[in-house]
């Protein structure tokens, strides 16, 4: 790049000091090499408005002038108000007259490093704008970007990135890892704007452990070249945990050996007692270094000074007689800033079988369930054979674990076993119980009363059974009506029901087992005695035959009697009463009694009601047959019917129909006129009856008998009636008023 001399800068701003502002976008430096192009994306505005470009001409490397007072050098393209083709050799234009300066130059040489000039016009305002190029004569080198830190397995993006970019001229970038066969994919990108220009590749991947100190490698290509134009190389620096190999070994052979780079676990290491064994854990690769390294026992750090002797990047550990204590999980662990590594393996100690003890898995367990027992025996190996021995006695059983699928009192007792392996045999340990349980066994429930129960009696039951095993701690009962229990396994049934259901009792320990129902046989008289019409089927009407049944619900004994009552007093024995033709007579209350040998039962009262048509019927007078006129005379029809009359009709001496329905007749006053024969008819709707005539005699009073006298002394007649005998006087007096003659 050549700078501008400060005569140049000042003569370049006298020239242009009297034009207003003219403003470009571009790259500041441009790069490329021998052969290849230059794309310069470009962009101006002219000052004020509407103007257009009038001129464009391309110096390489100008200078000022001072006689033509101009700017001079080498034109690589010139662009004229007159129309100009936009190719000029090897420069090409590929803007416009308002706002694109865009040039590519092809080919580009070496010559052409340097500075570019822009000279452009527009009426009477002039500019000069500088861009520069950096032309070598070989490619230059890609810049490789890394983090400021790279760790294993964590995903990063490495950048490679070259200042060169062009339409014209085609490359590729192309990464490479050491010790890999493969290039690494990537991917590419382009910038060419007006601020930057270049192409860049991002490899993103997952370094491990192994691909530190490597060296990665990112290569510029062209399709036209056989190799690479230029490369960048740098050295990975991967941050990663401590990386662990451990060599296991006892007596003089070594056993195993393994490294934390493909397993976590080097597995099992067998000894027999009393061997020593020998564990080198070893450091094979750490980045941070200067790690801390620990052997852990089952989890727990080990005691340095005894039995770890570390030196660096190597920890030993000795056992020097191994017993089946040193049996477990042992680990080699380091640490450094990254994080720690651990690798694990098993020591496993040969020994004869430790005493046996027997495992049951329920105890106590229930009668008819499934158990299983298992023969627990610390051993290395395992123990292969088993000896079984129920109450001290050998039974043929020879697995670790044998099953009772339906335990019975009879499996009941002590259980041990002996193990035996490769080492030797074992020692049978403390027995196992097994203890059997099940319900209350033959459950009965006992009546403690003299026979026969009868309704009403107090009831003792007992609930007995023959074993149980744990023991009996409650009883249930299934029972009816007041109870209560006197004491475990005793009730007594208070004022029993005649229609008590089965009674049952249950005897409970975890379980409980009930006794067969038991039948009090409860005795009682009859039950639900009542009168039941046979025929006929509805009412019952005078002279036809009636049938009536004593009938009842229950009886225990079901031996019973049967007698009749009507209106309490009794009438016969027998279930039926029959009447072949009944008359209203026979019409009242019924009751039949049932009788067993227990009591006796009533019914309750059965009315039997008789229908028939008017009969009896007979008029009374009130207050008598003869009575005087002016007084009241009422006649009634009695008669006896049912159901009762529901129409009379009055007939007087002449059997004229006097047309009064009422049952009662009322004259009042009474005359004389009415005096004669009366009598009734009345009707339901069975029939009609009628009654025997009856004779009302009404009398004169005293006054109407004196009337017709006092006529005959004003007349002048009583001096004749005065010559009358006194006793024909008198029979005519008596006459009148009604009275009866008397001598």
């Amino acid at each position: 790049m050549h700078l501008l001399s400060p005569l140049l800068l000042l003569l370049e701003y006298v020239a242009f000091s009297d034009s207003q502002d003219w403003k470009f976008e571009h790259p500041t430096t441009l790069y490329a090499w021998e052969g290849t192009c230059i794309w310069i994306p470009c962009s101006y505005t002219i000052p004020g408005n509407g103007k257009v470009l009038d001129n464009l001409t391309v110096y390489q490397n100008y200078k000022w002038d001072d006689k033509t007072k101009d700017f001079s050098g080498t034109v690589l393209y010139e662009k004229k108000k007159v129309e100009t083709p936009h190719n000029q050799g090897r420069v090409q234009f590929l803007g416009d007259d308002k706002s694109n300066c865009t040039l590519h130059i092809h080919p580009v040489n070496a010559q052409d490093n340097g500075q570019l000039g822009l000279r452009v016009t527009s009426k009477n305002d002039r500019w000069m704008e500088k861009i520069v190029l950096n032309i070598s004569k070989m490619a230059p080198p890609p810049r490789i970007n890394l983090p400021s830190e790279i760790r294993e397995l964590q995903e990063v993006t490495l950048t490679c990135q070259l200042d060169f970019a062009c339409l014209g001229y085609q490359i590729k970038l192309q990464w490479s890892l050491e010790g890999t066969q493969h290039n690494l994919s990537s991917v590419t990108s382009t910038s060419l704007t007006t601020k930057t220009v270049f192409t860049q590749s991002q490899l993103t991947f997952q370094p491990e452990w192994t691909n530190h100190g490597k060296k990665l490698i990112c290569q510029l290509r062209n399709d036209n070249a056989d190799g690479p134009l230029s490369q960048e190389t740098v050295q990975l620096d991967v941050k990663h945990s401590p990386k662990l190999q451990i060599t296991l070994s006892h007596g003089e052979a070594n056993v195993k050996e393994g490294n934390s780079v493909n397993m976590t676990s080097l597995g099992d290491a067998i000894v027999k007692e009393r061997d020593s064994v020998t564990m080198k854990c070893q450091i094979i690769s750490s980045n941070p270094q200067f790690p801390r390294m620990l052997w852990f026992k089952d989890g727990n750090p080990l005691n340095e000074h005894e039995t770890l002797h570390q030196e660096q990047k190597t920890a030993t550990l000795t056992l020097p007689s191994v017993t089946k204590e040193a049996a477990g999980k042992y680990h080699c662990e380091a640490h450094n800033e990254i994080g720690s590594t651990k690798l694990e393996v098993t020591l496993q100690v040969h020994y004869a079988p430790e005493p046996s003890t027997v495992k049951i898995t329920v105890s106590p367990a229930k009668e008819g369930s499934k158990i299983s027992l298992t023969c627990i025996s610390q051993a290395y190996p395992s123990p292969i054979n088993y000896t079984w021995y129920h109450n001290k006695i050998e039974i043929s059983e020879t697995g670790k674990t044998f099953q009772i699928p339906n335990v019975f009192l009879k499996h009941a007792g002590n259980y041990s076993c002996l193990a035996k392996n490769s080492v030797g045999t074992g020692k049978a340990g403390q027995a196992a119980e097994l203890d059997v349980q099940y319900s209350p066994k033959e459950v009965t429930m006992v009546i403690q009363n003299p026979t026969p129960i009868r309704e009403g009696d107090d009831v003792t039951l007992f609930c007995n059974y023959t074993s149980s095993n744990p023991s009996v701690t409650r009883y249930e009962w299934r029972t009816q009506g007041s109870w209560k229990e006197i004491m475990p396994g005793a009730l007594v049934i208070q004022k029993v029901p005649w229609n008590a259901s089965p009674f049952s009792c249950a005897a409970c320990n975890r379980w409980c087992s009930w006794a067969s129902s038991v039948n009090l046989h409860v005795q009682y008289a009859p039950k639900g005695v009542k009168v039941l019409l046979i025929s006929p089927g509805s009412e019952i009407y005078s002279g036809h035959p009636v049938l009536l049944r004593c009938n009842f619900s229950s009886s225990y004994p079901t031996d019973v009697l049967f007698f009749w009552k009507k209106n309490g007093i009794f009438l016969k024995e027998g279930r039926d009463l029959s009447f072949d033709s009944i008359s209203p007579e026979d019409a009242g209350n019924y009751n039949c009694l049932v009788n067993n040998s227990i009591g006796q039962s009533t019914s309750e009262a059965w009315k039997l009601q008789v229908l028939y048509a008017p009969r009896r019927l007979r008029v009374s007078i009130s207050p008598k047959d003869s009575v005087m006129e002016g007084k009241k005379a009422v006649l009634m029809c009695e008669s006896d019917a049912n159901p009762p009359i529901s129409r009379y009709t009055w007939f007087d001496w002449n059997n004229q129909n006097l047309h009064h329905d009422d049952q009662t007749l009322r004259l009042d006053p009474v005359k004389v006129q009415d005096s004669g024969a009366y009598w009734c008819q009345g009707a339901n709707r069975l029939g009609m009856g009628q009654s025997p005539p009856r004779i009302l005699t009404v009398y004169y009073t005293l006054e109407t008998c004196l009337s017709p006298l006092r006529t005959v002394l004003y007349s002048g007649v009583w001096m004749l009636l005065s010559s009358l005998p006194s006793a024909l006087l008198k029979m005519c007096i008596l006459s009148c008023l009604g009275a009866p003659l008397q001598e």
